[in-house]
């Protein structure tokens, strides 16, 4: 049995085995067992080909737990794996390790989800926190490791991994509500951009954590039930009035900001196309918010009913429990409940139960009609439970129930045998509540005894001519005799109501049934069932006691025995009582304490203390750690001191968050979170975004340019300046800035910070344009910043240039671009590209401009200035700023001249995406070992010995990098960092082999990491 299959696996052509996988991956989809291909499938594990080996490991995931010998045998594969530089391998080995349930490989699996809580990739971390359940399942003993782990990951930022971990949480250590406190609001804040089934867990995982930390917010109103539960349209002024007053004198209850977070947060997932999500809200806001505000759940359950029959079912079963307490909630939505006749058995039931628990004074009547059409109905179940309901409601309001009785009279005339039996069972229960006023009712069911096939309705009739045969003297004895007739034939149900009716009547009219008590007696001694026999001989004992118990006392009290007055039944709803069990859970669903199921915790009396929620943002600068970023002093520093360096750049990446705080509830964790996330790929926490200074001097013409841009800039909402240009502008607010302008001409010309004078984002005026780009093109030639680590260094520019417009295509036009490797005057983290532009033609070229762009995903760009026009003969030359977003994908733009238009393509070298950073070597070797493992490309290269002595100009004219000094003169160490991100990137040559090099790169990007290495490698 499939060979074929095996045949495919065992071949060298990895097509051949992409199609086997494939096959098989289709056979266990569409449920068949596979397992027989377990050992073909195995030796594949170790395929080179990335789709052979992610179809592998779906097959393993599925196979390990049934074949964990053979699984074993593949264990260092699954190591390797964890450290190949693809991701979806890496998730894949890790979650096929964890299927491997073996006691004896459990170290190795809490190394890989240590290693997997760690990884920079978030889908890997998500796969690491779907691990966790599965080891402690396997060993329980490993908990407090893993709450060490689930800890670690709660602080997690990224989207994706939230609800996986919480999921985690609730599998392993649900009681521990302390580990949750610090990551309340953040979970709050990122329910929106969470994945649908990560909602429902954490929607599921805050209803608890909330009702252990929070009052009751309806515990003043459990004596007032009408505030809420009032009906629609009811305006009575009295009522109004006493209300007011019951009001006033009720407690006043203050909500907890953090409970108002919760609600407010979860309110936009009602909107939400998953059903199941929209259930998980609504049980929150049932469980936790106030009565007065569950309304809003109504509309978007109501919506679910369109869906799916599944669906419906279960929404439409919390419905009736939510409308048994709250009856107001969804009075509004009274014909979103009428049965369709599309509608399948069980939803007709469920929207009877419903209908019955909406009914009121004020609209019962139309619920009536609507149950007399549902009478008629072909659907006998569906019949039968309508009959109920009309009981029900006739029991619930005493208004109608003579109207309800009428009604189920006339449907004891009907043809249909269950439909006359079930009117008899419930007007049996009806008439207990005053029979007095129904006899001729007792009497015309009396007439219908003999043609009730239905063994409860004949047992109905036959109990209520007995229980008030003082109503009906004159036909009781007469049932009694028909009844005896065909006793042996009859259900048990039926004969025990015969005996039952022999006695009463035996006592209340001994004079003509006698006889017939007697003979009823004897056939049921002598019956198969023991209960008639026995209830037989005790009726006997009780009621025609022998000469010997004659004297006794018993038999006195037969009166008071069989015929004590009976409460009338009180007719519930099914779903009373599942109220206990938490509404959307499985128990809910089966009315039963289901396996696993955790009963939701009572409110607290008093409320916790709510500061364990309160999170302090993490301050980084410890020098003067009093600084915030709103205001900060002047600085007199100079531009190269360490300490200036350090603190902007850590005001710069904290600033963000400190915003977020002040505005979202006055949350102070948010500042934390979002500083420290890790959600992407950001500038790495030892590089500065920018070295930001604030006050400098400036020539005269460079003073306008900055006063010039300034305000623009502030405005501007770069990626990496915002922060920057919002602690300028709110420094300028508290302090306005001093007059520099009669200083300035006195001043000497020093370095400057290229970001206070930056001009504006959008399209400058040609004024300050004119004055700015040449002179700072001629102040920054050279410009070398030096004696700080982590500073970025303008490097050698690798003059190369590259063609951007042939003079053929641009009608004399041509243009060519390169890189100078200059600090970009628009933005740190844009890359200057130098353009220039000769005109070959014998005309003119005039006005000289960018026109439209296509930009990728994240690309940013700032215009070279027009130009006005070029000389037959010239050239200019500009600038302009392109933010790559540490990718090589190119910039697709269009040049524009006064008549026409060209088509372009700005494409950048890897090389030129690294900005040089000065690092000593100690922290280099440092920041190598952090970057080992997938993020280290490493390998051989010959090294001719022409080149080694020139060997550190080939690798600067490649990537823009910074020598880093080194006590050994045969190892050659570079850094840099990724202009957008801040990525750090390392290059080391170690020449210690004659003739062979190892090189190796380490970057956080392992796609930049990867290029280099490949160039240097062809170069050297």
């Amino acid at each position: 049995r499939y060979d074929d299959l095996k045949n495919m696996l065992d071949q060298n052509k990895d097509f051949l085995k992409l199609e086997a996988m494939k096959r098989i991956i289709g056979m266990i989809a569409k449920g068949k067992n596979a397992s027989s291909l377990f050992p073909a499938v195995v030796k594949n594990v170790a395929c080179k080909n990335i789709e052979v080996k992610k179809l592998v490991y779906v097959y393993l995931e599925r196979y390990a737990e049934e074949q964990q010998d053979l699984a074993l045998l593949s264990i260092s594969t699954f190591q390797r794996g964890l450290k190949d530089h693809n991701q979806l391998i890496r998730a894949s080995a890790l979650r096929v390790l964890s299927s491997i349930r073996v006691p004896i490989i459990v170290p190795i699996m809490m190394l890989a989800i240590k290693d997997g809580m760690t990884d920079m990739s978030p889908f890997v971390r998500k796969t690491a926190a779907h691990a966790i359940p599965k080891l402690y399942s396997l060993d329980p003993d490993q908990k407090e490791s893993l709450i060490e782990i689930i800890d670690k990951l709660l602080s997690d930022r990224t989207t994706l991994v939230a609800g996986s971990v919480v999921m985690a949480y609730q599998e392993v250590c649900p009681e521990r509500v302390d580990l949750v406190h610090r990551h309340f609001r953040k979970l709050c804040n990122l329910l929106v951009d969470v994945d649908e089934w990560g909602q429902i867990a954490i929607l599921s995982m805050l209803t608890r954590y909330a009702r252990t930390q929070f009052t009751d917010p309806n515990k003043y109103y459990d004596s007032f039930d009408g505030i809420a539960d009032k009906p629609f349209y009811e305006e009575e002024s009295s009522s109004d009035s006493d209300e007011e007053k019951i009001k006033e004198k009720l407690p006043k209850y203050v909500m907890d900001p953090d409970h108002r977070l919760l609600l407010k947060c979860s309110k936009p997932l009602l909107q939400s196309r998953n059903s199941a999500v929209v259930m998980a809200v609504a049980q929150l806001y049932y469980h936790l918010g106030p009565r007065q505000e569950v309304s809003v759940v109504a509309k978007a359950l109501v919506r679910l009913l369109r869906g799916r029959r599944e669906v419906q079912a279960v929404v439409l079963q919390n419905i009736a429990s939510m409308t048994l307490m709250r009856k107001g909630i969804f009075e509004a939505f009274l014909k979103s409940f009428y049965v369709r006749s599309t509608d399948p058995t069980h939803i007709r039931v469920m929207k009877l139960e419903v209908l019955t628990n909406l009914a009121t004074e004020s609209n019962i009547s139309i619920i009536l009609r609507e149950f007399q059409t549902y009478v008629r109905s072909s659907d006998k179940q569906f019949v039968a439970h309508t009959i109920q309901a009309i009981a029900r409601c006739a029991t619930n309001i005493e208004e109608v129930t003579d109207t309800c009785l009428a009604g189920l009279v006339s449907l004891l005339s009907n043809r249909d045998e269950a439909v006359v039996a079930e009117s008899i069972v419930v007007i049996k229960k009806l008439l207990q509540m005053n029979p007095s006023q129904h006899c001729d009712i007792i009497k015309h069911m009396a007439r219908l005894v003999d043609n009730i096939q239905v063994p409860m309705a004949k047992a109905s009739i036959l109990w209520l001519i007995g229980e008030y045969s003082e109503f009906v003297p004159k036909i009781a004895p007469d049932v009694l005799r028909k009844a005896v007739k065909h006793f042996p034939s009859q259900e048990n149900i039926v004969k025990l109501q015969i005996i039952n009716l022999a006695a009463k009547l035996f006592i209340t009219n001994q004079r003509q049934t006698k006889l017939l008590a007697q003979y009823v007696l004897q056939l049921g001694k002598y019956d198969q069932s023991y209960d008639i026999r026995d209830r037989s001989r005790f009726i006997r004992h009780l009621i025609m006691p022998s000469s010997e118990l004659a004297n006794g006392q018993i038999h006195k009290h037969a009166k008071k025995i069989l015929l004590a007055p009976k409460p009338a039944p009180v007719l519930e709803s099914p779903f009373k009582g599942r109220d206990a069990y938490q509404l959307g859970s499985l128990s809910h669903a089966i009315n039963a304490e289901a396996n696993g199921y955790q009963k939701l915790p009572d409110f607290p009396e008093t409320q916790p203390d709510p500061s364990v929620r309160t999170v302090e943002p993490v301050t980084t600068d410890r020098r003067r750690p009093g600084r915030t970023a709103r205001s900060k002093p002047p600085k007199k520093k100079s531009f190269y001191s360490d300490e200036d360096s350090s603190e902007e750049s850590e005001s710069g990446s904290s600033s963000s968050g400190s915003e977020d705080s002040e505005s979202d509830s006055g949350d102070s964790s948010y500042s934390e979170s979002e500083s420290g996330s890790d959600e992407t790929e950001g500038p790495d926490s030892r590089v500065s975004d920018s070295d930001k200074v604030k006050k400098k001097t400036v020539t005269p013409a460079l003073a306008a340019a900055s006063d010039s841009g300034r305000s623009h800039s502030e405005e501007s909402s770069g990626e990496s300046g915002s922060s920057s240009s919002e602690e300028e502008s709110s420094e300028e607010e508290v302090k306005p800035p001093p007059k520099r302008q009669t200083k300035r001409k006195k001043e000497t010309v020093n370095l400057l910070d290229l970001d206070d004078f930056s001009p504006p984002s959008v399209s400058p005026s040609k004024s300050s344009t004119s004055l700015l780009t040449p002179m700072l093109a001629s102040d920054l030639q050279g410009l070398s910043l030096g004696g700080a680590n982590h500073v970025e260094m303008a490097g050698t520019s690798s003059g190369k240039s590259y063609e951007l417009l042939h003079r053929v295509t641009g009608g004399g036009l041509s243009a060519k671009y390169r890189y100078p490797r200059s600090p970009c005057i628009y933005s740190d983290t844009m890359i200057t590209v130098e353009l220039e532009f000769t005109n070959s033609s014998d005309s003119p070229i005039q006005n000289i401009h960018i026109g439209e762009k296509k930009l990728q995903a994240g690309l940013k760009v700032h215009d070279f200035a027009e130009i006005d026009a070029i000389e037959p003969g010239s050239s200019k030359t500009s600038t302009m700023g392109i933010d790559f977003c540490d990718t090589t994908q190119p910039l697709v733009f269009d040049i524009c001249t006064k008549s026409r238009k060209f088509n372009v393509s700005v494409k950048i070298p890897v090389g030129e995406l690294v900005k040089p950073v000065s690092m000593a070597q100690t922290e280099f070797l440092n920041q190598q070992g952090i970057l080992s493992g997938m993020n280290e490309n490493k390998g051989k290269v010959n090294v001719p010995e022409t080149i080694q002595s020139s060997i550190n100009k080939k690798v600067m004219e490649i990537v823009n990098v910074c020598i880093v000094p080194s006590t050994q003169s045969n190892i050659h160490r570079y850094a840099g960092k990724t202009a957008h991100g801040g990525s750090v990137l390392l290059l080391s040559i170690d020449l210690s082999e004659s003739g062979e090099a190892k090189l190796i790169v380490n970057c956080d990007k392992m796609v930049i990491g990867s290029m280099v290495f490949k160039q240097v490698k062809e170069a050297l």
